[in-house]
């Protein structure tokens, strides 16, 4: 990029970041959060239809492990697939390919007969979700300006809960009136629709600068300008910008991750991801169970008490969303974990065998270590420059796949080995990890993301 053509880039940078949060913003914010509602919706759906297919297709406990673990590994290759897509061909087209992907296989998993087909369907079904989310928070924080970027990216990450909360009260009510197949009906039909919004949504103006594609970036900013009268700083002169670096532009690399430039934060926040997902994950798939087998409770009470989880995360991650500007990403990270360290340590040391305690320490350090997920999709998009900012997240979000799938086990196999009490030990050690990468997280509240990429 010549000089002429990065002064220009900074110039429109500029006006956009001068524009303050307006109803402009809330229509991609509303359409890209309706696509993430359906992530968490076809995710979790197939919880709900299991129980009847068991029966029915006389699926056996190992096949259903390889079921569950079929949509882990598509949303992994989906993570890695749609960012470099969205690298290449823009953010808005990257996300309708996997939204659409996301909800024509959830037609397809309504059709399927048996075990295979299904089997099969979810899986491609997963490279749709897991190519959904990280594209997504790459493009919400694209149109973000500094000053409260953090509110404006929480409030549509709440999203995601709220769909798993939702799926769960649905599923609880359709599957036993209209059959299993209902599930993946609900995700499929809204889901094309969505699709079909998220097309028409504006491309990311930051990722046209990246391109050189100054006249498309600057219709788009126009139409910012145009939703509101208001500056955040009306005194502002385009001619006072400072120069701008002259470096070529660069072609997107995997391998810059790992350069010298952004080797720290990389190795960082794959750490916070697989810490955090590790966790979270574990407590979120075992609670149910725990409850109803360890701790004797009624399926019903079980599922209840396992209900309290998100609900905790919800309200902590509305917290979150009017505080993480004034607290910072690493304030609130490193505190979730330090907090979610004691509680799983004292579960483990004291309170293993009290219902009571794991009702109350484990659902709090959920919603508190949950709570730090949603940041690090926050974070994670802010701290690449845009021409890696899709890439770094995927890659980033391949971790949470992995310690996803790896929990789950890891829980089954000590319960039965060493007992209840050194599963919540593991996860506080786990959670010590995760503080300690925290503390090396840049702060990156109200700066500007070509600031924070340099």
């Amino acid at each position: 990029m010549d000089n002429d053509s990065a002064r220009t880039g900074a110039r429109l940078t500029a006006r956009m970041e001068n524009v303050p949060f307006s109803r402009w913003h809330r229509k991609p914010r509303i359409v890209m959060g309706s696509a993430t509602f359906f992530d968490a919706f076809d995710a979790l759906s197939l919880a709900f239809a299991l129980p009847v297919l068991i029966t029915l297709w006389d699926i056996t406990p190992g096949q259903i492990g390889i079921l569950i673990s079929a949509s882990y590994l598509g949303q992994l290759i989906g993570a890695l697939l749609f960012s470099s897509i969205a690298e290449r061909f823009g953010r808005t087209r990257g996300a309708t390919a996997a939204v659409f992907i996301m909800s024509i296989m959830s037609l397809a998993c309504a059709l399927a007969g048996n075990f295979n087909a299904l089997l099969a369907t979810r899986f491609v079904q997963g490279i749709g979700i897991g190519g959904h989310m990280p594209v997504a928070a790459a493009y919400i924080n694209e149109l973000s300006q500094a000053i409260g970027r953090g509110r404006f990216f929480m409030l549509y990450e709440m999203i995601f809960p709220i769909g798993l909360m939702a799926t769960g009260q649905i599923g609880a009510r359709v599957v036993p009136s209209f059959g299993w197949q209902a599930m993946f009906l609900i995700g499929a039909i809204p889901g094309l629709l969505i699709a079909w919004l998220v097309w028409r949504l504006p491309e990311s103006p930051r990722w046209l600068i990246s391109k050189g594609r100054f006249r498309q970036a600057e219709a788009v900013i126009e139409d910012i300008e145009a939703s509101t009268e208001k500056r955040l700083d009306p005194t502002l002169s385009l001619d006072a910008l400072p120069e701008p670096a002259t470096n070529a532009k660069k072609a997107t690399s995997w391998r810059e991750l790992l350069s010298a430039t952004f080797r720290a934060r990389t190795l960082t926040v794959w750490v916070l991801w697989a810490s955090a997902y590790f966790i979270a994950n574990g407590l979120n798939n075992w609670m149910p169970t725990l409850y109803n087998t360890v701790y004797g409770l009624e399926l019903q009470d079980s599922l209840f008490a396992a209900s309290l989880t998100n609900l905790t995360q919800v309200a902590l991650l509305l917290v979150c969303a009017f505080t993480i500007d004034r607290i910072g990403r690493r304030r609130w990270v490193t505190a979730s974990f330090i907090l979610g360290a004691i509680m799983l340590s004292l579960l483990g040391s004291f309170g293993a065998q009290s219902v009571i305690a794991l009702m109350i320490l484990g659902t709090l350090s959920y919603g508190i270590i949950g709570s730090s997920n949603a940041v690090l999709y926050l974070y994670t998009p802010e701290i690449y420059p845009t021409r890696m900012r899709a890439i770094g997240t995927g890659l980033a979000t391949s971790w949470l796949r992995l310690a996803s799938a790896a929990a789950p086990a890891m829980v089954g196999l000590m319960v039965d080995s060493s007992g209840i009490a050194s599963v919540f030990l593991m996860f506080a050690g786990v959670a010590v990890v995760g503080a300690i990468a925290a503390t090396r997280m840049l702060e990156t509240q109200n700066r500007r993301l070509e600031d924070i990429a340099q």
